[in-house]
C-alpha cells in the first residue's frame, strides 16, 4: 500500500522499541513518578507516554532529553535511544526514508494512488487504513494512526524545510470516507498550504501531457545538499541513491511542476470542489 501503509503483517512494535519502553518505565518508577505524575512534566500526554513504554510509540529527540534529565537516567535513554531501529506503524521498506524525512531540507511528491500522508487527516487516514484487503485489526490501525500522525509533526516542526506536494484532482473527488470527510481533508490541506514552506499543486483530471505517468515520485534533499528518491509498490519500498536515476525521477517531477496548475490555482480548485460536496 501507498504512503508507509504496512501490511497486516509488516508495522509491528520491535525488540529495541520494546526494551527502550521498559528501561524509561524502569527509570519513571525509580523517581517515584506515575504515567499520569509524569506527562505534564514532559509536556507530552498519558497516552503517548504509555505508548512509548509499550513500545509503540517510537520516541522523538525532544521526550528523550527531557526524560533523561527529569529522570537522571545517568545517560542511558540517550544511549539507548540511538540502537532503536524500527517506528511501529510503518510498513518496515518505509523506516528509512522516514528516518531520512526527518533531517531533509527539500522535500517533494507527486502521488497519484492517495493523498500523502503529511496532509492526511486523521479521519481520512482511518479510512484508508479501514480499506486495506486483507482487513487490519482495530489495534493494528491504532497504532498506524499513531505512527502517521507522529510523522505530521514534519510540517510543524521542520518551518525551514521547503514542502512540495503534486497532488492528481481524482484523489479529492474520489471522496475516500465520504462527503463529510472530504470536506475536512480539503479544509486541513488548504490550512497546510497557507504556510510559507508548502507548495501545493493539483494535476487536473484532463492534462494531455503527463510526466508522472510511471507512478508517483518522492525525493528529498539532504543536509549535505544530496538528492535522493524512493519508490514503493504493492509490497516493498526502495531507496534510489544512484545519481543517474535520481536525475530521471528530478526531470519528472520537473515537470509534471509545469504540467500542474500553479498553487494559487490549485487552492481555488480545492475550494470549488469543497463547495461542491
Amino acid at each position: 500500500m501507498a504512503d508507509n501503509v504496512g501490511s497486516s503483517n509488516g508495522p509491528e512494535s520491535s525488540d529495541s522499541l520494546k526494551t527502550f519502553g521498559a528501561v524509561v518505565k524502569v527509570f519513571r518508577e525509580r523517581a517515584g513518578y506515575t504515567q499520569e505524575q509524569l506527562a505534564p512534566l514532559l509536556r507530552y500526554s498519558v497516552q503517548t507516554l504509555a505508548s512509548i513504554e509499550q513500545g509503540r510509540r517510537y520516541p522523538q529527540r525532544e521526550y528523550v532529553d527531557r526524560a533523561e534529565e527529569l529522570l537522571d537516567a545517568f545517560g542511558v535513554l540517550r544511549a539507548a535511544s540511538k540502537h532503536l531501529v524500527r517506528k511501529p506503524g510503518l510498513a518496515a521498506w518505509f523506516n528509512q526514508w522516514a528516518t531520512l524525512e526527518e533531517t531533509a531540507i527539500s522535500l517533494c511528491s507527486y502521488e497519484c494512488r492517495l493523498i500523502p500522508g503529511l496532509l492526511q487527516t486523521a479521519a481520512y487516514a482511518q479510512a484508508v487504513f479501514e480499506s486495506g484487503v486483507p482487513p487490519l485489526a482495530d489495534e493494528q490501525i491504532e497504532i498506524q494512526l499513531t505512527a502517521r500522525q507522529e510523522r505530521q509533526r514534519l510540517l510543524r516542526d521542520r518551518p525551514n524545510t521547503a514542502f512540495s506536494f503534486i497532488i492528481e484532482e481524482a484523489l479529492f473527488r474520489r471522496c475516500t470516507g465520504g462527503a463529510d470527510i472530504t470536506r475536512e481533508l480539503i479544509d486541513h490541506v488548504l490550512e497546510c498550504a497557507e504556510l510559507r514552506n508548502i507548495e501545493l499543486q493539483i494535476m487536473p483530471l484532463v492534462q494531455e501531457q503527463h510526466a508522472g505517468l510511471n507512478g508517483p515520485i518522492r525525493l528529498l534533499e539532504t543536509p549535505d545538499h544530496e538528492w535522493l528518491g524512493y519508490s514503493e509498490g504493492q509490497r516493498g519500498g526502495l531507496l534510489i541513491c544512484d545519481r543517474k536515476d535520481v536525475s530521471v525521477l528530478q526531470m519528472r517531477y520537473a515537470k509534471l511542476r509545469s504540467q500542474a496548475l500553479t498553487h494559487e490555482g490549485s487552492m481555488s480548485l480545492l475550494r470549488q470542489i469543497r463547495g461542491a460536496l
